[in-house]
């Protein structure tokens, strides 16, 4: 049997079209090629966004800062010397990029000038940490990102 051009070119076609389809159809059914959202509520997080600035420039106007280190045993977030720990409330949210099911925020509760986020809570690979903190009614917001 003779195949002609036209007939030639509709066959490359519809290979090409099954070849698209197929890829498409590969990425939509599996999980690994999850396209998750940054935020579930990002247009309730977009209202914040004004106190969140000013939180930052609290932070920034301190004289002792705010100082994450890696170590061994996790991620320590050193808060202030001149502040009293017991004092000092808030929430550091563990932001994952790449899977927001890792995600988690720890609320703080300290009676030392700093926290400890042990390395068996972390999964390594990029965190994104903000910590938005209180002392003595005025707060305060950091933000770091680590690689652990």
């Amino acid at each position: 049997m003779k195949i002609n051009w036209g007939t030639g070119i509709v066959i490359a076609f519809g290979l090409f079209i099954s070849f698209i389809l197929f890829f498409v159809i590969k990425v939509q059914s599996n999980s690994k090629y999850d396209n998750e959202l940054v935020t579930e509520e990002y247009y309730k997080k977009e209202s914040t966004v004004q106190s969140d600035i000013e939180k930052q420039q609290n932070a920034l106007e301190l004289k002792d800062k705010v100082v994450f280190n890696k170590t061994e045993e996790g991620i320590v977030i050193s808060f202030p010397k001149d502040f009293n720990p017991a004092e000092i409330e808030g929430k550091v949210f563990l932001y994952r990029p790449s899977d927001q099911k890792l995600d988690f925020e720890i609320p703080i509760s300290i009676s030392t000038p700093y926290l400890l986020i042990p390395k068996n809570s972390l999964v390594g690979g990029l965190w994104d940490i903000t910590v938005d903190w209180s002392y003595e009614s005025n707060t305060y917001m950091n933000k770091e990102t680590m690689y652990y």
